[in-house]
């Protein structure tokens, strides 16, 4: 709320005589310009305010409150200087050293593997590697500060993750002077790459929010590269648009196979591209494959609610597919937040006892939020309040808010390579779909994204059995369905260990599954010779994770072919595929990927 100015007054001329001043009506308009700035100030300093848009995680907070216990500690804060100076000093002479022909080591303890330096001038040039040196030395301390200050578990996460930020922020690579690639790529250049670097993030300061950009827009189209799995859309209402897939083999399951994505990102990243869709996978190993493609939400629903995807989403989704193919059971494959309504859903259904899910597959799903990873540093109460303040006037949450979310994540790969790249080398990013899929991002409803990071997040109502949807209560073990749980061991969204404890929470026969890479190369993960996925051969898993991962095996394959035959048994026998797309009460409306995804 801006602070009003005071009105200037009519200007006359003076005359001579004094006139009489009335001081009650001056004192009085006074007042009421002091209560409305102070009135004005509180707004500013309030959560709505200019406050929460500068600061809307509350990183200001967790300082504070480290920066009033290390008050208490000043010891930990002498210590941690007086260890970096001596360190530093340490550092200088190894650098001399190298400088001259030696290898001295320095004190900090270089982490290996790092892709950002593999330059051989990294070690041998005496500048590059003091650089390398005390940056380590600044980041130790920064922990070790962080570390010392006795917070609370919100504000320990926040403090956790504004180190980790502030670290890769400060890394020497991330610099022109200090990263031996932008010298090497002046003299390539002839000092073009400035021009270029330059050129490039003033674009991005204007088109892009001041991050630097990940793709090139155009490189690749949904419904040409990406997305491209011969389908039609058969149903679509409010919320979303159901696909149904084209059969590409001879003999077709007669459980036909419902996938559920999340709506928080576009459909596609399960179909991604050819030999890289696990849609086209399934379609090709015998299923009639059905796909939710969420609509991109606008202001128009600002206040549908999680019951709402319930009803709209999976349920209508199952209705309409049992309609089309006469199907009595289908099988459900969920990922990420959209494993965890399919989820909801079978126990929505288990609470009418309608067992019409046969089976779930579950992709780097929650369903406890105990551990609910780095997402935890932005779903504290104080966070979400700001959250939904923000979101009263366009009645959602942007797209850009999530994206930036999820890039500050992986920050080093997905800001700061790029800042490298295109900032500082003069570069254009590199063709990468996966990118492209995710610089695709969706809005949140405000009232569904309020709601979910309520119940889910903050209190853990479907693992507990208290969340309430559509007029149900549900209750994670009576999905007694049998379940495959697929989860990536370097997923920073779906902690591997916490998507494991809501599993053990399942009711019926669980096969849980470890997969190298993350959060989206875990689905999207086909053969190839660097795939690995663990399991244990028992069904029962032990209550902690760490001792199922003790048990289980190594397998040297991709877990979309340990999945394919456990999917084929709870799938039925072989009949033929289906002549016609839709049926006559749900036609074809238009082909795939349709409508909702562009």
């Amino acid at each position: 709320m801006p602070i009003e100015p005071i009105e200037p007054t009519e200007h006359t001329e003076p005359t001579p005589a004094v006139p009489s001043i009335d001081t009650t009506e001056a004192t009085e308009t006074l007042r009421r310009q002091a209560v409305s700035l102070v009135a004005d100030l509180r707004e500013l300093a309030s959560p709505a305010g200019v406050g929460a848009k500068v600061d809307p995680v509350g990183f200001g907070d967790a300082l504070g409150e480290a920066a009033r216990a290390l008050v208490t500690s000043p010891g930990s804060v002498l210590r941690t200087g007086l260890g970096l100076g001596a360190d530093s000093a340490r550092a200088v002479l190894a650098a001399a050293s190298r400088a001259v022909g030696g290898t001295t080591a320095g004190p900090a303890a270089l982490p290996e593997n790092d892709k950002r330096y593999t330059d051989p001038a990294w070690d041998n040039n005496a500048w590059y590697y003091l650089c390398r040196q005390e940056h380590r030395l600044v980041a130790d301390r920064l922990e070790e500060l962080s570390a010392a200050a006795k917070v609370s578990p919100v504000a320990r996460r926040k403090l956790d993750f504004l180190v980790k930020q502030v670290t890769e922020a400060l890394a020497p690579a991330n610099t022109m002077l200090t990263n031996p690639a932008w010298a090497k790529k002046v003299v390539e250049t002839g000092g073009l790459n400035v021009v270029r670097g330059a050129r490039n993030m003033l674009r991005d300061t204007v088109q892009n929010r001041g991050m630097p950009r990940q793709t090139t827009p155009g490189q690749f189209v949904v419904g040409k590269d990406l997305g491209v799995t011969p389908g039609q859309v058969v149903y679509r209402n409010r919320l979303v648009e159901l696909i149904q897939y084209e059969p590409q083999t001879e003999k077709v399951h007669e459980v036909p196979l419902l996938m559920s994505p999340p709506w928080i990102n576009k459909f596609y990243i399960m179909d991604l591209a050819p030999e890289k869709s696990l849609v086209e996978w399934a379609v090709q190993h015998g299923h009639t494959v059905f796909m939710m493609s969420y609509r991109n939400p606008d202001s128009s629903l600002r206040d549908v609610t999680m019951s709402d995807y319930l009803r709209e989403g999976p349920l209508a989704a199952l209705d309409t597919v049992q309609e089309i193919t006469g199907a009595d059971k289908i099988n459900v494959a969920g990922l990420c937040l959209g494993g965890t309504l399919a989820a909801a859903t079978t126990a929505w259904l288990a609470a009418r006892g309608d067992a019409r899910v046969n089976s779930l597959t579950l992709m780097n799903t929650l369903l406890d939020f105990t551990g609910p990873g780095q997402l935890g540093v932005f779903t504290d109460e104080k966070t979400v309040n700001r959250m939904e303040r923000s979101m009263r006037k366009d009645g959602y949450l942007p797209a850009s808010s999530m994206k930036t979310t999820f890039d500050l994540l992986r920050a080093t790969d997905l800001v700061w390579n790029y800042v490298v790249n295109d900032w500082m080398l003069g570069e254009d990013p590199k063709p990468f779909d996966m990118l492209s899929w995710n610089d695709d991002s969706t809005r949140m409803p405000a009232a569904m994204q309020v709601e979910y990071l309520r119940d889910l997040y903050l209190e853990n109502k479907f693992a507990e059995g208290k969340l309430e949807l559509a007029g149900e209560r549900l209750d994670i073990s009576d999905i007694r369905q049998d379940t495959y749980v697929v989860t990536a061991e370097s997923d920073h969204i779906a902690p591997w260990e916490g998507v494991y404890t809501g599993a053990s929470k399942l009711g019926g026969k669980v096969r849980f599954v470890l997969s190298n890479s993350g959060h989206i190369a875990g689905v999207v993960n086909p053969p190839s010779p660097k795939s690995r996925h663990w399991f244990g051969e028992s069904e029962e898993l032990p209550g902690v994770a760490a001792d199922w991962r003790d048990d289980a095996g190594e397998h040297k394959a991709s877990w979309w072919e340990d999945w394919s035959p456990w999917i084929e048994a709870h799938a039925g026998k072989k009949v033929a595929p289906p002549k016609q797309f839709g049926s006559t009460a749900n036609p074809p409306l238009e082909p795939a990927p349709g409508r909702y995804v562009r």
